[in-house]
């Protein structure tokens, strides 16, 4: 049923690029109107709502997607049926749970993190997280229908909404405060000093751009509900007619928890290790600027204003800078992304029917495209994290963002190869997961993760690598992450994969293509601008990767045929013998 496996993570990825595109078209002028004290506030209530909406799902969306797919192999469509039916009720129950921990961890969380400011934004995070949920369960029934569309579109949806809701109502927060601060020297009828009345204002309109997303997230929501009533799910009643009798639903309730527990648990121990390592990771940056705050001005020297010192918020901006760069680097794992969520039902399909050419054929194809596409993408925006930053935020909002640009390009060059481990490992616990192997991701994030919260610990307290250690932690973590779960998977799988064709030659391509992009940069310099500069080399850079590909031949016609790029391409490329 649905999409192929190709077409299926075209769309999914394509969607989520677009999310992506969108995302920055939000972040990016958000930004600019919070800054980077003000983004510390809205990044932190985001540490805060990952782990709370992991539990909250408990990976019940991928489980159904699983399970949906695992009946469709088996042409079993009233149990796919029952499984919609079930699904909803739970959605609904986990949603409004999630929302009053959101509610009550505020608290908590603003307190151990030395952010009380942050308390406004984690508020709206709340009525997110519950329409969040309800749309997790259409979600992942289109999924495992494999049919992409109504998850693609629905985030494109909730993105566009961000962008209009959010910056509006950021933008209008900041607009009436100040007009009101300067009228009457009060701030929403409460008196405070120009400084502290400056940071106050900055952590409501943080709040007002996560209300934003919360009614984004509801029109998101309201989009997939509609959409599944008025065209369904394209099961047809020849099919529910010659389907087998469906299992009782307290069968397929235990069939979906079985994976939901385990893969629930992998995203419940991931995400509640992040808000553990982000508090630390904030706490430590707090004690260095209380202990060693001399230090940290003289290191970052006319990078760190004096209003953020006065106001004690030096752990609040640097990790605000953090925020910056996260902004562009998520774009390489949400290629990973797309490709794991169709790589489910493509895989899971082809185990349930015990096909083990198809399995090595699927795990094959899955990570030599990711390969393809994060390595270049990571070693490239570390190579230029500079240039790309500033071309993106200093071309847009005219040198506003100097110092958050200097910062955060250099947790780039680190953070950008750690995406790319991100990508990587991201599929293949997918995969591992498709093969009822869900235990394994758990067991190795845990391990993960407690070496990234004991390297973050290290070194983000010393004060000469502060927020930086963060990227270092990541890195180390993920890396381990992708090398265990592989080799996991290929002896679960008991398949053997061409390492030098999915991994070597995409990793030699990107090497090449990272130093181009620095030459190529280094010479246009020379006689460009360096806006123009950054543009013309990253397009060099890419043409010189795509060559690459055919001169390695890591491309083949396979691959070309998969993607129907066939006809006059095909015979190009067969001509000149690099197919």
């Amino acid at each position: 049923m649905g999409h192929s496996f190709e077409k299926g993570a075209f769309i999914i990825t394509l969607g989520m690029l677009i999310v992506r595109v969108f995302g920055a078209l939000f972040k990016i002028p958000l930004m600019s109107i919070l800054g980077g004290e003000g983004s510390g506030y809205f990044t932190g209530a985001y540490d805060l709502y990952g782990p709370i909406y992991a539990l909250a799902t408990a990976g019940l969306p991928i489980a159904i997607s699983r399970v949906v797919s695992e009946s469709v192999a088996l042409n079993r469509f009233r149990d796919v049926r029952k499984i919609k039916r079930i699904s909803g009720p739970i959605f609904l129950t986990t949603g409004l749970m999630g929302f009053a921990c959101i509610i009550v961890g505020a608290f908590v969380y603003s307190k151990l993190s030395h952010t009380p400011d942050s308390i406004y934004s984690t508020f709206m995070l709340a009525p997110t997280l519950l329409f969040s949920c309800l749309m997790s369960s259409y979600r992942g029934y289109y999924q495992g229908l494999r049919n992409m569309t109504p998850t693609a579109v629905s985030e494109i949806i909730e993105s566009i909404g961000r962008c209009v809701f959010g910056l509006s109502f950021s933008y209008l927060t900041i607009f009436i405060g100040k007009k009101n601060y300067a009228s009457s020297g009060t701030l929403f009828g409460v008196r405070y000093d120009p400084i502290t009345a400056q940071g106050k204002l900055l952590s409501y309109a943080s709040a007002a751009a996560i209300l934003g997303v919360a009614v984004s997230a509801a029109l998101g929501f309201m989009y997939i509900s509609f959409r599944y009533k008025i065209k369904g799910d394209n099961i047809s009643k020849e099919m529910l007619v010659n389907s087998p009798k469906s299992r009782s639903s307290s069968e397929i309730l235990r069939s979906i928890l079985r994976f939901a527990v385990s893969i629930g648990l992998g995203a419940i121990i991931m995400n509640l290790s992040g808000v553990i390592d982000s508090i630390l990771v904030k706490r430590r940056l707090y004690d260095i600027a209380v202990n060693s705050q001399d230090r940290l001005v003289s290191m970052y020297r006319g990078l760190i204003t004096k209003d953020v010192v006065s106001r004690g918020n030096i752990h609040v901006f640097l990790s605000g800078c953090f925020g910056y760069t996260s902004t562009l680097a998520m774009f390489i794992p949400t290629i990973a992304q797309g490709i794991s969520i169709s790589t489910l039902p493509t895989v899971t399909s082809a185990w349930t029917l015990k096909n083990k050419v198809d399995i090595r054929k699927n795990i094959e194809k899955i990570l030599k495209m990711s390969s393809i596409i994060s390595i270049p993408m990571g070693l490239g925006l570390s190579s230029l994290s500079y240039p790309i930053m500033d071309l993106i935020y200093n071309t847009l909002h005219k040198g506003k963002h100097i110092s958050e640009v200097v910062i955060g390009s250099q947790i780039m060059s680190i953070f950008a190869v750690a995406a790319i481990f991100i990508s990587l490992s991201t599929p293949i616990c997918s995969m591992l997961q498709a093969i009822g192997r869900a235990d394994i991701p758990v067991k190795v994030l845990s391990i993960g993760m407690l070496i990234k919260i004991i390297f973050n610990y290290v070194l983000v307290g010393i004060p000469e690598v502060n927020i930086r250690g963060a990227c270092v932690g990541t890195l180390v973590c993920y890396s381990f992450i992708f090398v265990c779960t592989l080799i996991l998977l290929l002896k679960n799988a008991r398949i053997s994969i061409d390492f030098k064709s999915i991994f070597l030659k995409p990793a030699l391509s990107g090497v090449v293509c990272a130093y181009s992009s620095k030459l190529l940069y280094k010479v246009c310099s020379i006689f460009l601008d360096g806006k123009i500069s950054t543009v013309f080399s990253i397009c060099l850079a890419a043409l010189v990767y795509i060559v690459m590909l055919f001169c390695l031949k890591i491309v083949t016609k396979d691959d070309l045929k998969s993607f129907n790029i066939e006809g006059k391409l095909t015979k190009i490329f067969r001509k000149r013998k690099s197919i």
